[in-house]
Formats: C-alpha cells, sequence, structure tokens
C-alpha cells in the first residue's frame, strides 16, 4: 500500500484504521463511540421532565458540541471517501463516488445523527418527536461494531429468503384473524368484533408473546388458538434459523478469507514485516480475534513447511 500524500488521503486512511494510522484511526473509533454512547444516555435521563428543566443549558451544550463533531465527521468522510481503498477501484469522477458513498447505509446512518438537532434549530417541531429521533444517534454504533456489520450483511444476503418467510407469516396472520373472527364474533364482539381488531389477538399468539388480554372462550375457539399456537412454533422459527445461519455463514467466509490470504503471503515458509503488517490491517478489517488470526497463520504455517520435508524420514526431498 502507498503512503498517503495528500491532506484528503491521509483522511480516509485514518477513518479506515490502515497503515500507519492504525492506532490513530483505533484511538479516533473509541473517542467516538464513547460520544456516541454519552449522547444515548444523556437523550434517555433528558426524556426525565425534572432532570431536562434542571440541567438544560448542559443539555444544549452537549448537543451542540455532539452535532457539531459528528457533522465534522460527516463531511470529513464525505470528502475523503473517494481514497477510500472500496471507491478508489471504481470508474467515474469523485462526484459519482461520493454519490454512492452518500447513498450507502452507513453514510445515511452518519446523516440521521445530525438532521433532527438541525431541524430543530430550523422548524419548531415537539422535542419528544425529536428526542426519539436523535436516539436514532445509536445506530452509528454500526459502524464499529463487527457484530452488526455481520448482521447486516446477513439480512441483506437473506433479504429474499426473509421476505418469503414473513409473507407466508402474513398469510398465516390474516387466516388466523379470519378464523377467530368467525368462531368468536358472536361471543365477544367487543374484543372480536372486526378482522382487524382480531389481528391483535392473531399477532400475539403467532409470535408466542400471549399478552392474555384478549383470549378465546369458546370450545371451538380455545381448540383453533391450540392450532394456532402449534403452528407459530415452527413459524417463528424460520427467520431465526435463516439469520442464525446465514450469520455463521459469514464468520466463516471472513476466516476463509483471511485463511487464503496468509496462504497468498506465505512463499518460503515465513512472513516479514510488511506480509505481517498488511495481515494485522486485513485482521482488523475483518473483525478477527488476535487468537484466530494466530491460529490461522500457524496452521497456514506448519502446512506450508511440512511439504518441505519428506513425511518418512524428515528431510528435505
Amino acid at each position: 500500500m502507498n503512503e498517503p500524500q495528500t491532506l484528503r488521503q491521509k483522511i480516509a486512511c485514518l477513518f479506515e484504521g490502515t497503515g500507519q494510522y492504525q492506532r490513530s484511526g483505533h484511538i479516533l473509533d473509541i473517542a467516538l463511540i464513547s460520544i456516541i454512547m454519552i449522547n444515548v444516555v444523556a437523550i434517555v435521563i433528558e426524556s426525565i421532565p425534572s432532570v431536562a428543566e434542571q440541567y438544560y443549558y448542559e443539555f444544549l451544550v452537549l448537543e451542540i458540541v455532539s452535532v457539531a463533531i459528528f457533522a465534522i465527521e460527516y463531511l470529513a468522510r464525505l470528502w475523503a471517501c473517494v481514497d477510500k481503498t472500496h471507491y478508489v477501484a471504481m470508474e467515474g469522477s469523485n462526484s459519482k463516488r461520493r454519490l454512492k458513498y452518500f447513498l450507502s447505509p452507513l453514510a445515511l446512518i452518519d446523516l440521521i445523527a445530525i438532521l433532527p438537532s438541525l431541524m430543530m434549530f430550523l422548524f419548531p417541531l415537539d422535542l419528544r418527536f425529536l428526542r426519539i429521533l436523535r436516539l436514532l444517534r445509536v445506530f452509528k454504533l454500526t459502524r464499529y461494531s463487527r457484530a452488526m456489520q455481520l448482521l447486516l450483511k446477513a439480512f441483506n444476503d437473506e433479504g429474499s429468503s426473509l421476505m418469503a418467510a414473513f409473507f407466508i407469516m402474513a398469510v398465516v396472520l390474516i387466516l388466523a384473524s379470519c378464523g377467530i373472527y368467525l368462531i368468536e364474533h358472536d361471543i365477544q364482539p367487543d374484543k372480536f368484533g372486526s378482522i382487524p381488531a382480531a389481528m391483535w389477538w392473531a399477532m400475539a399468539t403467532l409470535t408466542t408473546v400471549g399478552y392474555g388480554d384478549v383470549v378465546p372462550i369458546t370450545p371451538l375457539g380455545k381448540f383453533f388458538g391450540g392450532v394456532i399456537t402449534l403452528l407459530s412454533m415452527g413459524m417463528v422459527a424460520i427467520p431465526t434459523g435463516l439469520l442464525a445461519s446465514s450469520f455463521s455463514e459469514q464468520i466463516r467466509k471472513r476466516r476463509q478469507f483471511f485463511e487464503d490470504a496468509v496462504h497468498e503471503s506465505i512463499q518460503d515458509g515465513t512472513l516479514n514485516d510488511t506480509q505481517k503488517e498488511h495481515l494485522e490491517e486485513l485482521r482488523h478489517k475483518l473483525g478477527l480475534s488476535k487468537l484466530e488470526a494466530n491460529k490461522a497463520i500457524k496452521t497456514q504455517l506448519n502446512e506450508h513447511n511440512s511439504h518441505l520435508f519428506c513425511r518418512h524420514c524428515g528431510k528435505r526431498p
């Protein structure tokens, strides 16, 4: 990797945490995570009227400082994104690359983190509504959490399968609502007076929550409710199983990718300082622990060196 020459390249490396900026990038991430957590705690505490009134100016200063920091971070990322590894290889102008970054999920989350406060200064909106929007700032942690990135990747990969599962659940929801409406409508018109009203019971039953505020009382209604409950046990497990399987597959792919990178780096049975630095950057980017990385490197070194010696006599061929 070439050393960054311009300020924009240095900022891109800082945000990516690569090369000589790995430690600085890690410190920056920790600082931003701390600010996000402080904001989340402050927004939650601010919902207490007495506390919000007593520390109004303190909360206001914290909000102004935080928005300023997040806005500078957002603009800096938008400016330097064209020099990030992912966008350098893209064809087209810098404007096209910035537009692609602007529409990316992480960039939109960064934008959501500052928009509510800007709206508060520009438009007279309900403060409770703005407080909830500001709480979405917690999603900025997605950028710094490898586990959240894996989960988002799992959602993306299993999108069509999840849509199919939710479609089936929606059909079962409608059938359950119609069935319980026909059975319990005459007995409990206040609770099952319409199919939309019956959907509350169907939703609570299908998700196995079972609040108990609306229940069938006729023998046929109880039997129908039992059938729906048994059916829901399998229905709820479908999306859960899909996500768990995809999450596990994402972890396996990252480990395999790192092992392949180690295999390509080993030429003479050893790793030089440049290769070790590259593998460390890759480990950090993939979100692997040092234990996993060291195990993969040791395994690949043993496999490589085993081919240099005869299995029978232990000497070089």
